[in-house]
């Protein structure tokens, strides 16, 4: 039985970081079977309850044959990629992308099917200078912007952090927060599935009247530092950095500085203010009231379910999540959990290839540590205004699971609000289902009512005027 896959971040984290540099290229001995597959390709990977596009280039320049991997849902284009070819069989892998892809030629060279990690894959010969589709994202802002927009940099304890200020108009000083992103390989704008998330959101503030910074994560795009190594504290601190920079901002009302934080953002979040009494106000955009583990055990059930796997199935696959991830909760270190993995899930009869990908995904220092962390002890200490909200259609965070468990941590805080959004998924889109292979499909990127309720919340909060 095949276990379904629970951490959405491990899956998407398979193409997650865009990386620069030249592609590799294929010795010149290479060239003669690869010059069949010449030209791009293009297809879709199938994750169960995600889809995402991806788009091969295999191009033959100065005597050798560049590729390079684009996974547009994912905003990783240009990924560096090492393409075999050996008697019809296929094997692709990329810098930066966890697994490979491994497959046959079809006989008339049209095609390319076989399976990355597991999930399954079918790679089309795109006609000579055909584009892949280009999504239709209406809400993303086009320049010229009505406000500044300035390029920044500043050091946390690990790292020379990279990012984007947008000011609105006048002379301030403005209110201001700091954005701060979700699991997975996140650049300053929270790019997935072709959404700007972060971008849509920023912009939507500024033009309000509210100051946003937004960073790359240590060790992508401009950013330095060990992205790899990183665990849910060493983002905390990347983001308490971002606060101070703020504070050194004349435009910055330095006594109106928050926090907004999506998805694992809304973990780290309190982690920040808790340190950081400056930190005016929190808004939570999808954070867990619960230990890591039973989200995982919850999303994964959740999702499965909106895909319309039957019960007994379901049951089944939880005894396999479960003793996943007790595995990786009681293993010492990160190779006594990479071993315990290993064994959990060539027990329950997944691919190698699979299982690679997947071990070394879970026993990563990042995934290790948010299993166990539980974000109550930090919530029930807060005392200053925040804001905590969860689509009614989120199934990564789900609703019922967390709604009552933040209710019950921030019960003691008298400036603390938990509101259900109804309709909206976990990237606060207004969704059908809420499954993750909607997001892409959805044009919206943030729901009006979200982004309404953000704004209007913070601008309440904001005693003096702007301007």
């Amino acid at each position: 039985m095949k276990p379904i896959q629970g951490a959405i971040a491990m899956v998407l984290g398979i193409f997650a970081a865009a990386v620069g540099g030249d592609a590799s290229r294929a010795a010149p001995d290479d060239l003669g079977p690869l010059s069949r597959l010449e030209g791009d390709w293009a297809g879709r990977l199938d994750a169960g309850a995600l889809k995402l596009r991806l788009v091969l280039h295999v191009h033959t320049k100065d005597g050798s044959t560049a590729a390079t991997l684009d996974s547009p849902d994912q905003n990783a284009i240009g990924l560096p990629a090492t393409v075999t070819l050996a008697g019809g069989q296929v094997r692709i892998s990329a810098h930066g992308a966890a697994g490979a892809f491994e497959g046959a030629l079809s006989a008339d060279g049209a095609s390319l099917a076989g399976q990355w990690s597991g999930a399954p894959v079918t790679l089309t010969r795109m006609a000579p200078g055909a584009q892949a589709a280009v999504l239709n994202r209406p809400q993303s802002p086009v320049k010229p912007y009505p406000y500044r927009e300035e390029a920044v940099a500043y050091d946390s304890a690990a790292a020379r952090l990279a990012g984007t200020l947008t000011l609105p108009q006048g002379r301030g000083p403005f209110p201001a927060v700091v954005l701060i992103a979700g699991s997975g390989a996140a650049r300053r704008d929270e790019s997935v599935f072709g959404h700007a998330i972060f971008l849509v959101l920023a912009d939507h503030l500024t033009r309000h009247g509210i100051a946003v910074l937004r960073y790359d994560k240590r060790g992508l795009g401009q950013s330095t530092g060990d992205y790899a190594a990183a665990t849910s504290t060493d983002f905390a601190a990347d983001a308490e950095a971002g606060v101070a920079y703020l504070k050194t901002r004349p435009e910055i009302d330095r006594g109106r500085i928050g926090l907004i934080g999506h998805s694992e953002g809304g973990l780290i979040a309190p982690m920040v203010a808790e340190r950081d009494p400056a930190v005016a106000s929190l808004v939570l955009m999808a954070g867990s009231g619960v230990p890591g583990d039973q989200i995982i055990m919850a999303q994964s059930r959740a999702i499965a379910a909106a895909a319309g796997v039957p019960e007994a199935a379901l049951a089944a696959n939880d005894a396999l999540e479960r003793r996943f991830l007790d595995a990786v909760m009681a293993a010492k270190d990160q190779p006594s959990a990479e071993l315990a993995v290993r064994r959990v899930l060539k027990g329950a009869g997944m691919p190698d290839a699979a299982i690679d990908a997947q071990a070394k995904a879970a026993s990563s220092n990042w995934y290790r540590f948010f299993l166990s962390y539980d974000p109550a002890p930090t919530l029930r200490r807060l005392r200053r205004p925040v804001l905590a909200i969860i689509g009614s259609k989120d199934l990564q965070v789900p609703s019922a699971q967390n709604l009552p468990a933040l209710r019950e941590a921030l019960k003691s805080d008298p400036a603390a609000e938990v509101i259900e959004l109804p309709g909206l998924n976990h990237l606060f889109q207004t969704a059908r289902t809420g499954a993750p292979s909607e997001y892409g499909q959805i044009e919206e990127t943030l729901s009006p009512t979200a982004l309404d309720l953000i704004t209007q919340w913070i601008l309440d909060r904001a005693q003096r005027p702007v301007g």
